[in-house]
């Protein structure tokens, strides 16, 4: 019967052709002569319940009541009485006759008798269900009692059903009749169906037909009988067969005793009425049942009771029923957050309860209502999304994250909330693989390029770090624009240490993307120069990073050695243990709060040592010319570098030995920024090499000539004050014969202790000059500067031949009277 029915459905049949659903297998129990089948939509697939009633005439009693129960069902609405979508009637062929069968369709139900078996719950949570549901029950019968004046007339276990989030609704309204109470005098019956309710549910005064009682009673007299019979089985776990098993009390719980006895009183007036149950009732006081009330009325309470109640839901939920917590409440919560009437602390339930799903379930009934809410204007809720996305980050899509769910996270990149912005950074280590190329270079990287001198130092040292992290999936062209400008410019000049550092790790991380030609001209000389940095953490990663740079350059001598030019091209090798913890963030901007000048200085050194740029007229000359880094001081340390500005460092594509901006674009991203042109640097190279083959020629000593020579001019104060003490004394001695010729000393152009030696004794004779220096020589740049003035030779002849001169301050040459008359 039931295989050609659905051979029916699908269009075979001449009634039914229509019928916008498919009937599908039938559960094993039903109200009544009723069947109830699975069904879905033929539309959409959506499932639904299917409940059939046939009959071998239109005229069949069964048939009459059951239009009466379509009728009744589809114009009482109530969220406790099953929900109405479709009827129909139709002729079905049944073998050689034809029968008449009636179709109601309604939301997807499972009788209540078998959902308990499926449950299988025990001890207190079965009460606390059991408890909810007749809760649910005693709703619906006071609604139809009180306010519509209506009678159901066989409440029991067979007239409940169970929707898919474990709702209790009650239905089988074939004998729902009103309740006629000025037509006392009536001798008809009341309830024009009654003979389809079992004796054993129906109370004394229905049995014996007393219509004038029944007329007498309160509307909820009959129905409260119901309740009796309908707890009665619930707690006894079979059907009732026989009234008298109603005074069987045994199984039910003692504090629902009271109720339960005062529902089957004898007298109908006695019994007590469904919404005092509902209001006075001690069984319903339970975690379950005030769990989902306050639930169901959240748009009443205002924002401290919800904070409060969202607090303690989480340890709640680990006691009750877990059936029941992800079928009832994760719904219930799932739309208080989707329409604003849960506070963001419900967001940390409404996750703790998707991680009980299975990985298929979480993702299609759990991620849908997050994606939706990072579309929430509310602070709280895009905070506690971003602080938990570790938990629901990895199930999302990549086109959702990519499409629906970056455009509005990366609006927290430029919030006013400090602690926003770190918490927008920090979601980006999980977000970024799922970003397409196109969001990562055209929208990401220009975010980060302005959190990189975000006035939070958390935030920028965060920024390298995640730069460094996601730096693998960014294709080569970004890397190459990017990486380089961003650690070196950046982050290695900055004012707070642990961004110096994190710049370290960085680079030492992403070793891999480099050319040798960049490491060797770009990034050791930036490493070096913190090998003195003031923040011990900071030399100790500078001394690691440079060693690691070093080997890699010396693997690619050796291998350009043995002409493998192919393997030379790889620059990678593996890292030291101690640039391994570039993962980890750094300090929050919450915790570690304070200016840039707050925190450790950065040495004059670390602040100097860019390469020196040439002025805007003598960018043609730039690429050629020798790197050179200015001479630090011995008290450099001790000095302070200045902050960076937005407008030396706008653009992390601004390279030292290039002039900014040649475009005169904006300067907020790397996008803007010209690569490193590599043809600058083999420029650079040759230079070098051709000058360390070139043969050291000594420069010739010029003959002392014995004419007089004019003598050089005196040097300034301030230059006596500066070398002076670091002069050597001259010799001793009174005086010099004329005819003795002052020794002339080696004087070499690339000495670089000339500076520092003692000054030439007084001649007469011209002093020799150097040698003109190499102009291919390319070391002299980096050089230790020649002294700005000589030192000059004392006076000994002209006026005032007799008078010493005055005494100035440095090493000076001292006339004495020798004793042996010399």
């Amino acid at each position: 019967m039931f295989k050609f029915l659905k051979d029916v459905v699908a269009g075979s049949g001449s009634g039914l052709k229509d019928f916008p659903y498919t009937i599908g297998e039938p559960h094993a129990s039903a109200w009544g002569s009723w069947a109830h089948h699975r069904g879905a939509s033929k539309d959409d697939g959506s499932p639904v319940s299917i409940f059939s009633l046939s009959g071998n005439n239109p005229q069949d009693r069964h048939l009459v009541a059951g239009r009466n129960g379509v009728k009744r069902l589809r114009t009482v609405r109530h969220p406790n009485i099953l929900s109405f979508l479709h009827s129909t009637e139709a002729e079905v062929p049944d073998g050689p006759a034809v029968k008449h069968t009636i179709y109601i369709v309604t939301e997807p139900v499972t009788p209540l008798a078998e959902k308990i078996k499926e449950l299988n719950l025990g001890g207190t949570q079965r009460d606390e269900y059991f408890a909810w549901g007749l809760h649910q029950i005693s709703k619906a019968v006071s609604f139809l009692n009180n306010d519509c004046k209506l009678v159901h007339g066989n409440v029991c276990l067979a007239s409940v059903v169970v929707t898919q989030t474990l709702d209790w609704k009650l239905h089988a309204f074939d004998v729902l009749s009103e309740f006629d109470a000025n037509n006392e005098a009536a001798g008809s019956p009341m309830l024009q169906f009654e003979w389809l309710v079992g004796n054993q549910y129906k109370p004394m005064e229905l049995t014996k037909s007393d219509w004038a009682s029944i007329r007498k009673s309160p509307p909820w007299a009959i129905d409260s009988w119901g309740l009796g019979c309908l707890i009665y089985e619930l707690f006894s776990g079979g059907k009732l067969t026989r009234t008298e098993d109603l005074r069987n009390i045994a199984s039910i719980p003692k504090s629902l005793l009271p109720d339960y006895q005062k529902l089957l009183s004898s007298t109908p007036s006695r019994r007590m009425n469904p919404s005092k149950l509902i209001d006075n009732s001690e069984f319903f006081q339970n975690k379950l049942v005030e769990t989902i009330q306050f639930m169901e009325v959240l748009n009443l309470k205002d924002s401290v009771e919800k904070d409060s109640f969202f607090r303690k839901l989480p340890n709640i939920a680990e006691q009750l029923p877990r059936e029941i917590v992800l079928k009832k409440l994760l719904p219930v919560l799932q739309s208080a957050l989707e329409f604003g009437s849960a506070a963001a602390p419900a967001l940390t339930v409404l996750l703790k309860m998707g991680s009980w799903l299975p990985a298929d379930q979480f993702s299609a009934k759990v991620l849908p209502t997050i994606v939706k809410l990072f579309a929430s204007n509310d602070r709280a809720i895009r905070v506690s999304l971003l602080q938990h996305i570790d938990q629901f980050g990895e199930s999302l899509a990549a086109q959702t994250v990519d499409e629906q769910v970056f455009p509005h996270v990366a609006t927290g990149f430029s919030d006013t909330s400090s602690f926003l912005r770190e918490l927008t950074l920090k979601s980006m280590l999980i977000l970024a693989p799922k970003l397409s190329q196109r969001t990562i270079s055209g929208s990401l990287l220009k975010y980060l390029s302005k959190l990189q001198v975000d006035e939070e130092p958390a935030i920028r040292t965060n920024t390298t770090i995640l730069l460094g992290n996601i730096s693998n999936y960014m294709n080569d062209g970004t890397r190459k624009r990017v990486l380089i400008n961003a650690f070196t410019v950046r982050a290695l000049r900055d004012t707070f240490p642990p961004a110096r550092a994190a710049g370290i790790m960085a680079l030492s991380v992403t070793s891999s993307y480099y050319e040798m030609t960049e490491i060797a001209t770009r990034i050791l000389p930036n490493i070096v120069v913190l090998t003195f940095d003031p923040d011990s953490d900071v030399r100790t990663k500078a001394f690691q990073a440079t060693d690691q740079f070093l080997q890699i350059a010396k693997q690619h001598h050796e291998k350009l050695n043995t002409g493998d030019n192919r393997a030379a091209e790889s620059t990678g090798v593996q890292l030291k243990p101690g640039n391994t913890g570039l993962l980890g963030w750094a300090m929050s901007s919450i915790t570690q709060k304070g200016r840039p000048s707050d925190h450790g200085p950065v040495s004059t050194a670390n602040a100097s040592n860019s390469q020196v740029s040439a002025s805007p007229s003598a960018t043609s000359d730039t690429h050629s010319a020798p790197v050179a880094y200015a001479p630090s001081t011995s008290n450099s340390l001790d000095q302070t570098a200045p902050a960076l500005s937005s407008s030396s460092v706008d653009g992390w594509g601004e390279l030292e030995n290039d002039n900014q901006g040649e475009n005169g674009s904006d300067n907020e991203g790397w996008d803007d920024v010209d690569p490193f042109e590599e043809k600058s640097a083999p420029s650079l190279l040759s230079n070098i090499q051709a000058a360390q083959k070139r043969p050291v020629v000594q420069p010739k000593q010029p003959v002392p000539s014995s004419s007089r020579s004019n003598p050089p001019m005196a040097p300034k104060a301030e230059d006596d004050a500066l070398w002076g003490p670091m002069a050597a004394p001259a010799p001793k001695g009174a005086s010099k014969s004329a005819d003795t010729k002052p020794s002339v000393p080696h004087n070499d152009p690339d000495d670089l202790w000339g500076s520092i030696a003692a000054p030439q004794p007084k001649s007469s004779g011209r002093p020799s000059k150097p040698a003109a220096a190499n102009s291919d020589d390319l070391w002299g740049a980096i050089a230790a500067p020649p002294p700005a003035t000589k030192a000059r030779p004392l006076a000994s002849s002209g006026r005032g031949r007799g008078t010493k001169p005055a005494p100035k301050l440095g090493a000076q040459r001292i006339g004495r009277t020798s004793s042996t008359g010399m």
